[in-house]
């Protein structure tokens, strides 16, 4: 992969796509600690600071790279465009209308395109409303984005002032999309994924930093092994696949033969990617969130703060694991169709070897992908709780476990999904400018 590297940046053109991509993501950076017009920002790092980084809004804060609870202009990160893009995935299984476009090819994915940015802004307006709304505070008061801090966050708290705040985030989110896309059209890799890269690796530093700090060098040397191990289980893991042989027959059309190829369906073992992990983690944060608004209600406080928010719960870890297991399920089940499959594979000639075409094929094909599901979840199931209980029983650990852990499951999973993304990117690249053909 290094190689690669290198003789992408002996290569013009690549050289110009990569340093460009390097320039939006630094630009990503910066609005993520610009602070947002109207902000305390000096109050916000000492709240944080008080916080330890224990707030509820993890999973999200993760995604900005740490820029929801600073309040900057990109508070909001990608989230809102990550959410928008699952809805609008799953409703493509309910909805006819969204299915036929689906259908019609680079058009309809165009418009789909553009339903998911109108869903992103929409929903941008109403976390970036409900994140505001939780800085408030009053008559020294705590606010709900920091329940233990009493210090103000905002300047004031005039409807004019939340207006522009809730604008300013707003359109944060939409300059990250066109950024997003930028790097996807002029740089290399998708561009939403990088940002979402960029995002979670911002935050090694300061989060390893704070391990050893609080838990000691020991603890820090034994977080780093785990986390190396992890992430070549997990390379080892992407890459392994179930390729399904297809056999296309012979077919004269006109005075030439077409057909006859042989070419495999590849079966992921991990089909569903990371949105498991994302759905089962943001699931987790409800009970700690609907606590939060009854906060009069003792019973519900107490039973959520001994099974829903210390990590070292067995309570905790296998809902996180039965989440886990059935989201990547529920997934895969949504987003991989044996009969369209199956149907594709006859309107052009094709057959798997030894089934027959039509209902066999459809019926061959579910059975492969519900065996090698299994494993799968099994596996997104161990590199989420893991790290989670290692940490949980490492020495120095006797405040409970922080869920945005760095070498945690939502975060090593997309770094490390994204980075063999790019790095095949590049490689097609350069395979596509330095081929050597049969004449060569």
């Amino acid at each position: 992969m290094l190689t690669a590297f290198g003789r992408a940046f002996r290569t013009p053109d690549l050289r110009k796509k990569i340093l460009f991509t390097l320039a939006i993501m630094g630009l990503f950076r910066l609005g993520s600690v610009v602070p947002a017009p109207g902000v305390n920002y000096q109050n916000i790092h000492s709240c944080i600071d008080q916080a330890q980084n224990s707030s509820i809004y993890g999973l999200v804060n993760l995604f900005s790279g740490g820029a929801l609870l600073q309040l900057s202009v990109f508070a909001l990160g990608i989230m809102p465009y990550i959410t928008s893009s699952i809805i609008i995935q799953l409703l493509i299984v309910v909805i006819p209308r969204l299915e036929r476009l689906k259908e019609q090819g680079q058009g309809g994915q165009a418009k789909l395109t553009q339903y998911t940015r109108y869903l992103t802004i929409a929903l941008a307006i109403l976390q970036s409303t409900g994140i505001v709304a939780l800085a408030r505070s009053s008559n020294g008061s705590s606010s709900r984005l920091f329940p233990n801090c009493t210090k103000s966050l905002l300047y004031s708290t005039s409807i004019f002032r939340i207006g522009v705040l809730v604008i300013v985030m707003t359109a944060g989110t939409a300059v990250i999309m066109w950024l997003g896309e930028l790097i996807t059209d002029r740089g290399i890799g998708n561009g939403m994924s990088l940002l979402i890269f960029t995002s979670i690796a911002s935050r090694f530093p300061s989060q390893g930093s704070q391990i050893l700090q609080t838990k000691g060098p020991t603890t820090f040397t034994i977080v780093l092994i785990l986390g190396l191990l992890i992430m070549t289980a997990i390379v080892f893991m992407e890459q392994g696949q179930r390729r399904i042989p297809v056999q296309y027959a012979k077919r004269m059309i006109g005075r030439r033969m077409y057909g006859g190829t042989a070419t495999y369906i590849p079966l992921k073992v991990n089909q569903a990617g990371v949105i498991p992990v994302i759905f089962s983690s943001s699931l987790l944060y409800l009970p700690q969130l609907v606590a939060q608004v009854w906060s009069s209600n003792t019973g519900l406080n107490q039973f959520v703060s001994n099974y829903f928010v210390r990590g070292d719960s067995a309570t905790y870890v296998l809902t996180y694991a039965v989440l886990t297991i059935f989201f990547t399920y529920f997934y895969v089940a949504i987003t991989f169709n044996p009969v369209e499959v199956s149907d594709n594979m006859r309107k052009y000639g094709g057959f798997i070897p030894g089934i027959r075409p039509g209902r066999p094929t459809a019926e061959y094909l579910e059975y492969v992908l519900s065996r090698i599901t299994l494993p799968g979840a099994l596996y997104l199931t161990l590199v989420a709780v893991l790290p989670i209980i290692a940490l949980a029983f490492l020495p120095g650990n006797s405040s409970g476990v922080n869920q945005t852990f760095p070498f945690g499951g939502t975060s090593v999973l997309i770094l490390v999904g994204v980075g063999l993304d790019t790095s095949k990117h590049i490689e097609s690249q350069l395979m596509l400018r330095n081929y050597e053909g049969f004449l060569r």
